[in-house]
């Protein structure tokens, strides 16, 4: 009987950690859809300055990595955004033990008056001074194999 309940106790609490870990990376991916709904919504230019943590880095074709905030303002600030649209969609991702450092990819649409841009994305991301979580690297590339 002692050896019964330790096998439920041991299958419980692993059963609850993934169930705590699961509820911790669905709570990172409501942040990314956050992120992208703000992109729609108020601009990708304040959307990308808004959630990118004081150390972020930004990697994009044909550009050295913009690093830091102020860099990332500095270089939406000079964008127009008239008439374009960007949208993402998290597939997966995963989080640290420590809880403070995770990714999320996924799938990514630009529309633009040159037309439909579709590719994927890697957003790593960690939480700030107030426990948020901000991205500290994000990536993407264009094209979506079929």
């Amino acid at each position: 009987m002692k050896i019964l309940f330790c096998i439920l106790l041991v299958l419980g609490t692993v059963f609850s950690c993934q169930t705590i870990e699961n509820s911790r990376l669905e709570d990172l991916f409501e942040v990314d859809r956050k992120f992208s709904q703000m992109a729609e919504e108020k601009g990708y230019a304040k959307a990308f300055t808004e959630y990118a943590h004081p150390d972020a880095v930004l990697l994009r074709k044909n550009s050295m990595p913009v690093t830091g905030k102020q860099a990332i303002e500095k270089l939406f600030g000079n964008q127009t955004q008239d008439n374009v649209h960007f949208s993402w969609q998290p597939i997966n991702g995963n989080i640290a033990t420590s809880g403070e450092l995770g990714y999320t990819y996924g799938v990514y649409t630009l529309k633009t008056d040159a037309g439909i841009e579709k590719g994927t994305y890697v957003s790593i991301w960690k939480k700030d001074k107030k426990g948020e979580w901000k991205y500290i690297l994000d990536a993407g590339n264009e094209g979506i194999g079929e």
